[in-house]
């Protein structure tokens, strides 16, 4: 889409710059590398941690070592962010949002450039913020491994909502079929 605006909690957020969504409970995982490439895994966090002026620095490193082990990156925690593989980047990237406790996070292609192994740690991941009651919202091209983890989806078509539905729904529409799966398509 190229118009419209973004509303969170009632008030009009279509032109504020990123950090000042995440303060309100809006996290962004972009599609891009998003990692500080010459800082460690710790750094990385902590300098989004850091951020946050509430925390003070037992806080910081409550927080450091609760996201590294929830993640399971406690063990690259000194690697240097431009050293790491594609799906420990992207565990990292998590992190650092997730170090905003966001309400909610957008999450734009995440299982692009990631191996079989990470799609599924990710698919993890994801089921997991879900279930702590993080609203995710998925913009992927991948529609396996994104149906797998949804629950309600839709699918655009030249820049038109074509359907919108539960991932069965969506793979038993015709339309759908033709527009963007094929007829062969399965999960």
């Amino acid at each position: 889409a190229d118009s419209g605006k973004i509303t969170c909690r009632g008030q009009d957020i279509t032109h504020q710059p990123i950090h000042k969504r995440a303060k309100q409970g809006i996290g962004y995982l972009p599609q891009e590398a998003s990692i500080f490439r010459k800082l460690s895994v710790e750094d990385n966090i902590k300098a989004i941690l850091q951020t946050r002026k509430e925390l003070n620095d037992t806080d910081i490193n409550d927080h450091l070592e609760r996201l590294l082990n929830e993640l399971s990156i406690s063990h690259i925690r000194h690697s240097i962010g431009m050293s790491l593989s594609g799906g420990e980047r992207r565990r990292v990237e998590i992190a650092r949002t997730l170090s905003m406790e966001p309400d909610f996070i957008l999450l734009d292609e995440p299982f692009a450039g990631v191996d079989p192994i990470s799609v599924h740690d990710i698919q993890t991941i994801i089921r997991q913020l879900s279930e702590n009651n993080i609203g995710i919202l998925i913009t992927d091209h991948n529609v396996r491994e994104t149906l797998s983890v949804c629950q309600h989806a839709y699918i655009m078509d030249d820049g038109k909502l074509i359907a919108k539905g539960t991932p069965q729904e969506l793979l038993d529409n015709k339309q759908v079929q033709r527009a963007y799966l094929g007829e062969n398509f399965k999960i």
